[in-house]
């Protein structure tokens, strides 16, 4: 029986390699600009939502953002997740956009889990100490910082001081329709490579985000972005 189950496991194993292999073949080959414009519509799908205001809201007051397209879970009982991003900072006195900074998000999750499953996540970071995570390389979420689900619906409650409750909050949306998402555990390191690509030498993430956003290639994600900032009662740089 005990060797029936290690075969099963044996089994089960192999075949989340396969998934995991399979789909993190195809991220690896996504180019810099190809990620900038899968971010702009992730934005754009989530602003079509009617409870989006919130998100909005909380953008523009952000100290930054991270947007991740795809983030790609696949298992079966054990699974695994990854996927590629970009991270933005925000000075919301001026309003001006600096980055961008390319990461990944890997991690395991387990239970009854079984296929793969992509999921587009934007996370609002809404004070210092979740800026700081980012510029400083590899953390943890749930670990080196707190992250909770981020409220949804047309307006924040009047008097919320949201900023002091969690570093960062997350939105995720799947199918088209807004989605819990666990990040519990995930890690995010700097996806050296494609930074490499983009900014044509190799560089720290605090360096990376002392850059103003101000390039070509990144115009139209900040125009994105400020557009959402707006309509929450932010600053922008325009």
């Amino acid at each position: 029986m005990k060797r029936k189950a290690a075969c099963n496991l044996l089994v089960g194993l192999c075949i989340i390699m396969l998934l995991v292999g399979s789909v993190f073949s195809v991220e690896a080959a996504s180019l810099p600009e190809v990620r900038i414009n899968e971010a702009v519509n992730v934005l754009r799908e989530m602003a079509s939502q009617e409870d989006y205001g919130t998100m909005a809201e909380l953008l523009a007051r952000a100290k930054g953002v991270a947007i991740f397209p795809s983030v790609v879970k696949a298992g079966l009982m054990l699974g695994a997740r990854h996927g590629k991003g970009i991270v933005l900072k925000r000075d919301a006195v001026s309003g001006q956009w600096y980055g961008p900074n390319f990461v990944e998000i890997t991690g395991l999750s387990y239970g009854l889990q079984i296929g793969v499953q992509s999921t587009a996540l934007v996370l609002v970071i809404t004070n210092e100490e979740g800026m700081k995570s980012f510029e400083e390389g590899s953390f943890t979420l749930g670990g080196d910082l707190t992250v909770a689900a981020g409220p949804l619906g047309r307006h924040l409650e009047a008097g919320t001081d949201i900023g002091l409750k969690a570093a960062i909050y997350s939105y995720s949306m799947s199918k088209g329709a807004f989605v819990g998402f666990s990040l519990e555990g995930a890690k995010i390191s700097p996806d050296d490579a494609a930074n490499e690509l983009y900014w044509k030498r190799s560089a720290s993430p605090t360096e990376l985000l002392k850059q103003r956003a101000t390039d070509s290639r990144i115009g139209l994600l900040i125009r994105e972005l400020d557009a959402l900032v707006a309509e929450g009662g932010g600053r922008t740089a325009l």
